[in-house]
């Protein structure tokens, strides 16, 4: 099994094998990294929703993934036997962030994919705030804005309906909060010293896998049914919990540590267009006209919000 994980994802086989005798990969490679990662992650409702209409409602797909994630990383761990840092920070940033990605997933059982999807993408604007209010960075002029834009964008969206703009349902929620622990995660990870891309999976998905069990405590849901850990269904998990959580986490986490928290969120939006029109076109959930000024306004702010950073690269 760990020959599968450094065999897919080639940045972590760079990382891992012989690190003192390779150059370090250019930004550029992390660049395409994160956005086939985000590629791979619009078409990551799909797995979630097969297992909730098999039987694995609520959180149990969730935590099914991320177990099987924990157990091929940590088999994989095993094996490698990399050296492994007593960085309980860097550890602690990790499973944060599998848990922002837990309440993410289990968001699509409980709300419309591409909500649960645009909500999460307002990391850019939690990103700015966290470096302004805690980091105590300068913000410039044109990421204020970006903030303004992202915030209107997301009462605009929430709003959408003539109601309240406010989160209306548990996915919603989830989903907000998931971008906002994302945010705080990649905003850690990216202050502290990498760590192997192997060891950042592991921590991150067994933090996914301690959050959404928390979630099937918490939430409403169905309890699971036994009939329903069929050969198909675990088959399903599985794969989801190796390429999802185990393969592509390896590859984030180490792009993660190369590039700006702000920039991983703009690029992370491939996920954004194949999401939505991946919802839209296989289960008929489109976006209403002001959900999707609402959702441009989002994408907009994420692109302004990272303009300044990009326009200094030569």
């Amino acid at each position: 099994m760990g020959a599968t994980v450094y065999g897919v994802c080639w940045p972590a086989t760079q990382m891992l094998s012989n690190p003192m005798t390779q150059a370090p990969p250019s930004s550029a490679v992390a660049t395409v990294t994160v956005v086939v990662i985000g590629v791979l992650w619009g078409f990551y409702w799909m797995p979630v929703r097969y297992l909730q209409d098999a039987g694995l409602p609520g959180a149990w797909g969730t935590f099914g993934i991320a177990l099987a994630a924990t157990f091929v990383l940590g088999i994989s761990v095993l094996v490698a036997r990399p050296n492994v840092p007593r960085d309980w920070p860097t550890y602690g940033a990790l499973a944060l962030g599998g848990a922002a990605f837990a309440m993410y997933s289990v968001g699509f059982a409980y709300g419309r994919v591409a909500i649960v999807i645009l909500l999460f993408f307002l990391t850019p604007v939690w990103s700015t705030l966290i470096a302004r209010f805690i980091l105590g960075r300068t913000t410039s002029v044109t990421r204020l804005a970006a903030i303004v834009i992202g915030l209107l964008g997301l009462f605009v969206m929430l709003g959408a309906d003539g109601g309240v703009p406010l989160p209306r349902s548990i996915g919603d929620w989830l989903a907000l909060a998931s971008g906002i622990c994302w945010s705080l995660s990649s905003t850690i990870i990216h202050e502290r010293e990498p760590i192997k891309p192997l060891l950042a999976a592991f921590a991150f998905a067994s933090g996914a896998a301690v959050l959404s069990g928390v979630c099937i405590l918490a939430l409403p849901t169905q309890p699971l049914n036994l009939s329903a850990l069929t050969p198909p269904t675990l088959l399903i998990t599985a794969v989801t919990g190796t390429l999802w959580w185990g393969v592509s986490m390896a590859g984030l986490m180490w792009a993660t540590a190369l590039l700006d928290p702000a920039r991983v969120g703009i690029l992370l939006m491939s996920e954004v267009l194949i999401g939505a029109l991946s919802a839209a076109f296989l289960v008929g959930e489109p976006l209403l006209p002001f959900e999707l000024i609402g959702g441009a306004l989002v994408l907009s702010a994420a692109i302004l919000e990272v303009w300044p950073t990009k326009a200094k690269q030569p």
